[in-house]
């Protein structure tokens, strides 16, 4: 390993110790407020949003407008890994300013960022996973990044849960069907969706959205990007 390797795994190690921590006190609360402010949302605003999350999902598996650049093959991590980060700067900055626009209409107004914040967390996926050598094409590379997504954006026992899966990927996939048509995207669509960052449903607030908006939009952006980043080195990390 040189000393960059030798980093990045220091940096994973600290990583996987998050990833199986149980929720906290303090995150217990906030998953209380976030319940109360959800029952606040009306139920036709809850109804869109499930549908988004509902196509977002399938529009992954299948495969459809799927547009990105060849998978890298050459490359050592730390150039792979500066490209990676080059991306996460550069789209927490076009989040934010999503975030920041439709944050400052209120309700119905603010609703729009949620497509156009999945569509931009999804293509970031996209580009990271050929950035570190994988091919998108593959079915079940999709399904790798499905489950990043799923860890950076659940809590408490599903995120280990799924954790565990990214940790034991080789002998996982191989369960997994060869047809997309038969994975169980309903119950990964469902679980994103039961995760409303508390932040992000203040966005809906008028005049105070669109600080708000900007701020959530921008860090969900960069733990998603932390996420893929150690996501990928616990599989770069076995052929090195």
């Amino acid at each position: 390993m040189n000393v960059y390797e030798e980093k990045s795994l220091k940096e994973l190690l600290l990583w996987k110790k998050e990833m199986t921590k149980e929720a906290n006190a303090f995150g217990k609360v906030s998953k209380s407020v976030q319940n109360k402010i959800n029952s606040k949302i009306p139920d036709k605003i809850h109804k869109t949003i499930t549908s988004i999350i509902k196509r977002m999902v399938e529009t992954v598996i299948a495969g459809s407008e799927l547009t990105t650049k060849e998978a890298i093959v050459k490359g050592d991590l730390m150039i792979r890994e500066k490209l990676v980060k080059e991306k996460i700067a550069a789209y927490k900055k076009i989040a934010a300013v999503s975030g920041a626009g439709t944050g400052a209409g209120g309700l119905l107004i603010g609703l729009a960022d949620f497509p156009i914040l999945l569509s931009l967390k999804i293509k970031f996926l996209y580009e990271t996973a050929s950035i570190y050598g994988f091919d998108v094409k593959n079915y079940k590379e999709r399904l790798y990044i499905l489950h990043i997504f799923e860890v950076a954006f659940s809590s408490g026992e599903r995120r280990i849960k799924v954790y565990k899966k990214l940790l034991n990927w080789d002998a996982y996939v191989k369960e997994l069907p060869d047809n997309p048509e038969l994975f169980d995207w309903r119950s990964f669509q469902q679980e994103y969706r039961d995760y409303i960052d508390i932040a992000k449903m203040l966005q809906l607030v008028p005049i105070i959205g669109a600080p708000v908006g900007a701020i959530a939009n921008y860090r969900l952006m960069d733990k998603l990007g932390f996420t893929a980043i150690n996501a990928y080195r616990l599989r770069i990390f076995k052929t090195i």
